[in-house]
């Protein structure tokens, strides 16, 4: 199959904005130009006044039992995402490589996008954390969780960390501090706004530096996900090696503990929302490189479930439709550049797990690709959400830069509003990944032909 986009303006791996065609070929970009000629093209799409950027890959969601895999890779192609990663919080839990194939199994037959999924690690399966694959790394819940998949005992992180190979993607949070904080704050349960006291920065902070301290010394990949404070990006400012990463969800950019005042529970999420300080530190982190992706987190509680009072309320939030347009809004009003948002969003993912031929537009990758509006305006409006949740923390909020085509391997899966129920994308490849630099952050080069 042949597909053409022409007359676009695209990002290239170097940052620069290129003017012209691209042409892919069997899923994969075959010739990149100022004008290319494809009369015998399968797919043409016009271009013209859009900016065609690298599709996204979401290192962060938690899908199911939250919402199906496939009503959920339809909200994906709707906000440009193209491969995600699947967190390990689901049911039934993929603490097994049985687990795991059934996973791979299903997002086969349901998914529009290209997948991936983790592997949880548990107090006592560290052999299958040593074997399970493909996997894009071990997810452990140092904080937040219940049940087998919270590793709060410290021998038992450190037991992980010394005897696998595989990422580790952390959700940093101090259970023990989380609890005690519980008991101590309990008359203020009905108040969502006490969540954020409860699960304060120390305990984020405090578990942030265990991870680091035991990555640094079995020098093993670490990848800390959705940090949300100020002094755990000063931490990292001081102390981060070449082979840790780090991200941060579109929310806890936008959104402060102001949020709880209009959204209550709705606001609800772990790690919680920060102060106006704390959010404009991660700001300060995504430019000077101490953080390294953005990622959604996307947990797609029912408006039911959000409405029991705290702390009945789960936590979580939707994302995968608006992550891009927020940022490109935030583009527009001066926050970032265009080409940082395509680092932070497909470039630096693809390299942190090693994705294999993903997050740049470069003749020999794969042809994922979103072409989207910076010229026009919509509010984000329920109605028009695909998450089977149906809600946005974003509702009413006017944006830029929503998708008008997403494409998976050269095929369009979603269009002027629609998605192509028929599609499917791939599982992820993943390399291994060395503990330097250069693994992580190549020089950025490009082929046009």
């Amino acid at each position: 199959m042949k597909t053409l986009i022409h007359s676009t303006r695209m990002v290239l791996p170097t940052g620069e904005i290129y003017a012209g065609d691209l042409l892919a070929e069997n899923g994969t970009i075959s010739h990149i130009d100022r004008s290319i000629a494809a009369p015998e093209a399968d797919i043409t799409i016009d271009g013209t006044n859009q900016i065609l950027l690298p599709g996204v890959i979401d290192s962060q969601v938690h899908f199911e039992h939250k919402e199906d895999l496939q009503t959920a890779s339809h909200a994906c192609a709707r906000g440009g995402i193209t491969s995600f990663l699947e967190m390990a919080n689901t049911i039934p839990l993929p603490v097994t490589q049985a687990a795991l194939d059934d996973r791979l199994e299903r997002a086969a037959q349901k998914c529009l996008v290209n997948y991936g999924f983790f592997i949880g690690a548990t107090a006592d399966n560290l052999e299958v954390l040593q074997s399970a694959a493909p996997t894009c790394g071990i997810k452990m819940f140092m904080g937040s969780m219940s049940g087998p998949l919270l590793v709060s005992d410290s021998a038992a992180i450190e037991r992980i960390f010394a005897n696998t190979t595989k990422l580790i993607a952390v959700h940093a949070e101090n259970q023990a501090r989380i609890e005690a904080r519980r008991a101590e704050f309990s008359d203020r349960f009905g108040e969502v706004g006490i969540h954020s006291v409860i699960q304060d920065d120390i305990a984020a902070l405090e578990a942030t530096q265990l991870a680091l301290d035991l990555a640094t010394k079995y020098r093993h990949r670490l990848h800390l996900l959705h940090l949300s404070t100020a002094k755990e990006v000063e931490l990292l400012r001081q102390h981060k090696p070449a082979w840790v990463t780090a991200e941060v969800t579109p929310q806890h950019l936008m959104l402060d503990t102001s949020a709880y005042e209009k959204l209550g529970s709705l606001a609800q999420m772990n790690p919680p929302l920060r102060s106006t300080a704390d959010r404009q530190a991660l700001w300060r982190g995504l430019h000077d490189g101490v953080l390294d992706c953005i990622a959604t987190g996307h947990a797609p509680y029912t408006l039911k479930e959000k409405s029991h009072p705290y702390p009945n309320s789960p936590s979580g939030m939707p994302g995968v439709e608006t992550s891009l347009p927020m940022m490109l809004t935030a583009m527009q009003q001066g926050l970032c550049r265009l080409e940082q948002i395509v680092t932070w969003m497909s470039a630096n993912p693809a390299r942190a797990y090693g994705i294999v031929n993903k997050g740049q537009i470069q003749v020999g990758y794969d042809a994922d690709l979103v072409l989207v509006d910076l010229e026009n305006t919509y509010p984000v409006r329920r109605e028009d959400v695909l998450t089977q949740c149906g809600w946005s923390p974003f509702e009413g909020w006017e944006l830029t830069g929503w998708p008008t085509v997403t494409l998976v391997a050269g095929r369009v899966v979603f269009q002027a509003g629609e998605v192509d129920t028929d599609a499917r994308g791939r599982a992820l490849q993943f390399e291994s990944r060395l503990t330097d630099a250069s693994a992580i952050a190549p020089e950025p080069t490009v082929k046009l032909s």
